[in-house]
């Protein structure tokens, strides 16, 4: 195992580990201990009780942060009207031009992608390749729709989508170190309180197990939720 830095070393004795602390003390720390040279990103990690092998107990969804990410995304839209849509604020447009291209050079050059319904089908040929990047456009994540323009504007607002990994757990990016400590409540409360809504039928017991917070390279502070 690779020795962690003793900037790390440093930060992580600030934590204490066997302790969940309020939300409020947990970004107090998070950004205590947010000490790269660079502005880190502030993540929220949810552990959950499901089975993620289990169709019925997928959790995907996005929420519009009240605060952004900070972090300017770079949107990709399949359509049937490229122009609108670059009008719109799209970075790259296009319907089966794009489609190919990216079926012919498996290149990404985006951080979300949305989608026309009509256009879905034809996007097939590609799930393989934006699926395991959790780029492939989804109903639940409101990156399939005919309303376009909105929903370029909602992820330049800081939309973020978000859905479970192998391992039963969710990671969403909630802000940046040099947010305030009230936007980055206010952006993690508002995760927190729609995960909680989203407990899947099939899952049995308790829903939410553990979530954690960190930055770029900092220690995970537990919360209480």
């Amino acid at each position: 195992m690779a020795q962690r830095s003793k900037r790390y070393q440093t930060a992580v004795k600030k934590v204490d580990s066997s302790r969940d602390y309020s939300l409020e003390e947990a970004v107090e720390k998070v950004k205590e201990t947010a000490t790269t040279k660079f502005e880190s990103t502030i993540e929220i990690h949810a552990n959950l009780g499901i089975d993620p092998r289990q169709g019925d107990q997928q959790v995907r969804g996005s929420l519009l942060l009240p605060h952004g990410t900070g972090k300017t995304q770079k949107v990709a839209v399949f359509t049937t009207n490229p122009e609108a849509a670059k009008k719109a604020g799209a970075d790259i447009a296009g319907g089966d031009d794009l489609i190919k291209e990216i079926q012919t050079t498996k290149k990404i050059g985006f951080d979300i992608a949305i989608a026309e319904p009509a256009l879905m089908k034809s996007m097939a040929v590609i799930a393989k390749i934006l699926g395991p990047k959790g780029l492939m456009p989804s109903p639940k994540s409101g990156t399939v729709t005919q309303d376009i323009e909105k929903a370029i504007a909602e992820i330049k607002q800081g939309r973020v989508s978000f859905k479970n990994d192998d391992t039963g757990n969710v990671h969403v990016a909630v802000g940046r170190s040099s947010f305030s400590s009230a936007d980055l409540l206010e952006n993690i409360q508002a995760f927190i309180d729609i995960l909680k809504r989203m407990k899947p039928d099939g899952s049995k017991g308790l829903f939410i197990h553990k979530v954690t917070i960190s930055s770029t390279m900092g220690p995970s502070v537990r919360i209480r939720v």
